[in-house]
């Protein structure tokens, strides 16, 4: 027999806001079942390595046997069965894969974004379905919203965490069977509940990095796969300041790792793979700046008329920038924004909002 409002699979990460998440369905009467993914389990390279000294080497960061560890003490805590998915074929493929192919591309990809759309609102609903449930739920800090005949996705309560600009490439068939329970919260209120309900979580840090990889440091990870391809560092002007490894492993508005040292900081403001030129320039050069860009890979929860007049994002915890999507055809759309952008870079997101809903978004082109 299903709780009162429905049975729920959530994902536990380990973290404070999946362990939140967790408690709070099943106080509201839920009928829930914690799970962890296991997505990746610290072996850096694969079997396409460039260095085969370094295959099966591992990234200490990963962590995941300490991650289930915690996740599965706080289902023992609130006495919710727990199971374990392994995950780490398809998120080597959809999210890793995809991570070091536009990398090589030159393009400066998002793989939480993936993550989200083949990993946690895909192969997890559907373990969710063999399982019976009737929602999944994850600790992300964004809502679920009932608007008359449609479920709409908005902005997560607490401006510093929300995580909606992620969600943007999931299924938008799936929404009515998504739950975000911390999405109204702030994340003080959150950590204050998790030490009310005495979960073992309630002081642990955020994880940061890529998602399930964790913090390792990017460079050297894609160089694990990605030949080095040597270069000149040269500014706008013409100026050769430097040397760099391969205009794949830096992203537009870069400043740090440059290894440019003395003087005026530079920033990443063009990649040449044909002449293997790194440009750079001051922070305030207009070549860092452009009003408008195409973006295609579209996913709408809602398409717009165009023109139509938005907000939008092009980077995580980035202001809404007021903008106009100009032309919508074709799987692409154009769009001009009211104020130029700083470092919009190919491969990344846009995400738009109307309010406070995210509407849609795609990727830069």
């Amino acid at each position: 027999m299903h709780g009162k409002k429905g049975k729920v699979l959530v994902g536990m990460s380990g973290g404070v806001d999946s362990s939140v998440a967790a408690a709070l369905l099943l106080a509201e009467g839920y009928e829930v079942i914690g799970a962890f993914m296991k997505n990746w389990s610290g072996d850096v390279n694969g079997p396409e390595c460039k260095d085969y000294e370094r295959v099966g080497e591992a990234f200490e960061e990963c962590g995941w046997k300490n991650e289930r560890r915690d996740a599965m003490r706080v289902a023992a805590i609130l006495g919710i069965p727990f199971q374990t998915f392994d995950f780490e074929k398809e998120y080597r493929r959809d999210v890793v894969d995809y991570l070091f192919s536009e990398t090589q591309a030159g393009r400066t990809p998002n793989p939480d974004v993936m993550c989200n759309k083949y990993i946690k609102f895909d192969l997890f609903l559907r373990e969710a379905d063999k399982l019976g449930c009737d929602f999944v739920a994850t600790g992300h800090y964004a809502r679920i919203d009932q608007e008359k005949d449609r479920t709409r996705i908005l902005m997560g309560s607490d401006s510093n965490k929300d995580q909606s600009y992620f969600l943007w490439a999931i299924n938008p068939g799936i929404l009515d069977h998504i739950l975000f329970p911390i999405g109204g919260m702030e994340k003080p209120d959150v950590r204050k509940k998790a030490q009310e309900l005495k979960l073992p979580v309630a002081e642990k840090k955020d994880s940061t990095g890529i998602c399930f990889v964790g913090e390792v440091n990017m460079e050297e990870f894609l160089k694990a796969r990605i030949p080095v391809d040597p270069g000149n560092i040269v500014t706008t002007e013409g100026k050769v300041v430097g040397r760099h490894d391969g205009v794949q492993f830096y992203t537009i508005g870069q400043r740090k790792g440059l290894g440019v040292g003395g003087g005026e900081p530079f920033y990443v403001v063009e990649k040449r793979p044909e002449t293997k030129e790194l440009i750079v320039s001051s922070n305030y050069h207009p070549a860092l700046f452009t009003k408008e860009l195409s973006a295609s890979q579209l996913n709408w929860f809602r398409d717009p008329e165009t023109p139509f007049d938005c907000h939008a994002r092009i980077r995580y915890r980035q202001k809404e920038q007021a903008c106009t999507i100009e032309s919508h055809e074709n799987e692409r759309v154009v769009v001009v924004f009211n104020e130029p952008q700083r470092a919009v870079t190919s491969g990344q997101s846009i995400v738009f909002y109307d309010g406070e809903e995210m509407i849609g978004g795609g990727i830069i082109e």
